[in-house]
């Protein structure tokens, strides 16, 4: 029996030994991605600060540098997006004590253009107007979800200079960095909850994307969109399963699991400017948390995808190669945007 006992006591300090090694070898690569993305622009976000407000927050891409860009005595701010040349921000402002509609925030509050850095906000019309607006790829006009159609302002003169029909669209409208394209989600042939691309010229719409899908944004090369998917079949969450973060042709074709975790729900995916990156939230609240605190930003390679977090025995069993590359996990926010540009502040 002592013998026995031994080997007992020998295979748990083995097994604890095998184990530590592992985590310091996740850690380690961890640590890596965090070193490889340091220098590489800012993120941006919105967040809780201390008086338990949203306010908007940058920081580096590792988590450094990181500073409350807003901080209004009066009102909450949140869903920031930089320009394409990085050198402006829109979001929108929204009055003290707001709960903020993780799926409807763009009908919420006033939107705002401020510099990239926060300073010299510019209330951009009244509350409700300009809904879901987008920047156009030459930050001269922007693109807004209105009930009379997808408008097109122009930025200066605060003037709708083309309207196309909304084909269904109703929310998270993105306009392609090549500026010929929209997406968004809509209404599509019947199917709610469905991401479509659009021609920004004609109007035509394609399904990119069926089922219980969202937060769609672009890809830098305009070719490929990132969205969150809920695929029909999981049986976790009370049978309704979890979020994952998709990429996929924007003719619908070529459809890839970026990243994806049982017990999490994956939102807010967008691209480093160079596509070399994925940034998003991994929260374990349906939504990210948008009503209560948000979730974990966080950023991992694209050339790690598809990647699955955890155990995830079920999705495993769907997605059985995958290479599990590492996550660098940040502090809580809310739609998280990425500029390569130097908005300074250090």
């Amino acid at each position: 029996m002592l013998a026995i006992s031994k080997v007992f006591s020998a295979v748990l300090v083995l097994g604890a030994s095998l184990q530590a090694e592992a985590q310091d070898a996740a850690d380690a690569r961890v640590a890596a991605l965090a070193r490889e993305v340091a220098d590489k622009g800012w993120i941006v976000y919105g967040a809780r600060a201390a008086d338990g407000a949203w306010d908007l927050f940058v920081s580096r891409p590792d988590g450094s540098g990181r500073r409350n860009i807003t901080n209004t005595a009066d009102f909450e701010e949140a869903a920031p997006r930089f320009s394409g040349d990085g050198t402006k921000l829109l979001y929108r402002r929204f009055a003290k004590g707001t709960i903020i509609d993780h799926d409807k925030w763009g009908f919420q509050g006033c939107l705002v253009i401020a510099d990239a850095d926060g300073e010299q906000p510019v209330v951009y019309g009244a509350d409700r107007e300009f809904p879901w607006a987008c920047w156009s790829p030459d930050g001269k006009q922007l693109a807004c979800l209105s009930k009379g159609g997808i408008e097109v302002v122009d930025l200066a003169t605060r003037e709708v200079v083309n309207t196309l029909q909304r084909k269904g669209m109703y929310q998270q409208l993105s306009w392609s960095p090549d500026g010929l394209w929209f997406c968004g989600v809509a209404n599509h042939q019947g199917r709610s909850w469905t991401v479509v691309r659009m021609c920004a010229q004609t109007g035509a719409v394609n399904a990119v994307r069926e089922y219980q899908n969202c937060t769609p944004d672009w890809f830098p090369d305009s070719k490929r969109i990132i969205l969150s998917s809920r695929p029909a079949g999981q049986s976790g969450d009370d049978g309704y399963g979890y979020t994952q973060l998709w990429m996929v042709d924007g003719d619908g074709g070529n459809q890839q699991l970026v990243y994806g975790e049982d017990g999490c729900h994956i939102y807010g995916g967008a691209l480093s400017p160079d596509g070399q990156y994925v940034l998003f939230t991994r929260g374990v609240v349906d939504g990210s948390g948008a009503e209560q605190d948000g979730a974990p930003v966080c950023i991992m390679r694209l050339g790690d995808a598809p990647s699955i977090g955890g155990a995830s025995k079920d999705l495993r069993t769907v997605h059985r190669e995958t290479k599990d590359g590492p996550v660098l996990v940040l502090e809580m926010g809310w739609e998280p945007h990425w500029t390569y540009a130097d908005i300074g502040g250090e």
